[in-house]
């Protein structure tokens, strides 16, 4: 099957490293956006630091130009969740989008403990061992505390910083406490229900007609990979991402924030948080718009984005 869908044009060779359950479902993917980007996947091989193991990763990379700019995804995401923005932003620079550790198409080896702390040590091992350069960071949801937690830690590999209707100013739920056998894989079959996940898709935009069929399949697309359950156990087992309000001052960098006027998941009040603890940041309303500017209003996400930049 796979040699006939390279024949074709249907699948680019370094998607090749998906496994054959991905590239079934895929198949059924029909907006040209989606199905450009799923071809443009690659993989490179970054070792972890202080084991000898090293991880497959997954990502995309287009467009030259101008000060690097990496994409990173939200919780249970992945870099599809760019399909939209990164056509856009590919025009004028150079654009990465990385599937995090335990998340996305990333490869997932058993016996890790996925947590904040290893993804943000397999994420400067990315940086080292692709970009080497200092880097805009865009972050969407959790991938703004991801973004947040590594600039923090690594300031010399970030130029600026970008939160799209980021977490990391509101504390999250204790819920790790309670993820223990059966429950952990009670959770786990829970989010992979069709059903709850279309739930989830529609709660994240305002005009409902961006909650197609082919973003339900691009959210859950990476479902069918190897030990999916599992990282998502040991991730929400980790305590995930915290509070990140007290060391916002600590943050030098040039930031934008985007906000959706509409954002049901996270709500509008840590959008004003996050620019009153940022000591160098500029807020933008996107109006008409759910939780997810880059997926419902790409053209004006880029365009600020552009512009800023």
């Amino acid at each position: 099957m796979r040699a006939i869908l390279v024949k074709f044009g249907l699948l680019s060779p370094p998607a090749l490293m998906l496994s054959s359950a991905v590239i079934a479902v895929a198949q059924q993917l029909t907006e040209p956006t989606s199905i450009d980007l799923f071809q443009k996947i690659q993989f490179q091989s970054v070792p972890m630091t202080g084991t000898s193991s090293s991880i497959g990763t997954s990502y995309i990379k287009q467009g030259s130009g101008g000060t690097p700019l990496l994409l990173i995804h939200g919780f249970d995401s992945s870099v599809l969740e760019f399909r939209r923005l990164l056509p856009l932003l590919k025009l004028e620079m150079e654009v990465w989008a990385v599937d995090l550790l335990g998340f996305g198409f990333t490869e997932r080896l058993p016996g890790l403990s996925y947590s904040p702390e290893l993804i943000q040590t397999h994420l400067y091992q990315f940086w080292q061992t692709t970009i080497q350069r200092p880097m805009i960071i865009v972050g969407a949801s959790m991938g703004g505390a991801t973004a947040i937690d590594f600039t923090l830690a690594h300031p010399e590999a970030v130029a600026k910083l970008v939160l799209i209707d980021s977490a990391g100013f509101t504390k999250p739920p204790a819920t790790g406490k309670l993820m223990f056998p059966p429950i952990d894989r009670l959770a786990t079959a829970f989010l992979s229900n069709q059903g709850v996940r279309q739930r989830i898709s529609q709660a994240a935009y305002y005009d409902q007609k961006w909650a197609s069929p082919d973003a339900q399949l691009c959210a859950a697309l990476h479902l069918q990979c190897e030990n999916w359950s599992n990282a998502v156990i040991t991730f929400t087992k980790s305590g995930g991402y915290g509070y990140y309000g007290d060391r916002l001052t600590n943050i030098q960098k040039t930031t934008l924030i985007l906000w959706g006027e509409n954002d049901k998941i996270l709500g509008i009040k840590d959008a004003n948080q996050f620019q009153q603890n940022l000591p160098d940041s500029q807020l933008i309303w996107i109006e008409k718009c759910g939780h997810v500017p880059h997926l419902e209003q790409p053209q004006i996400t880029a365009t600020e984005i552009l512009n800023w930049v």
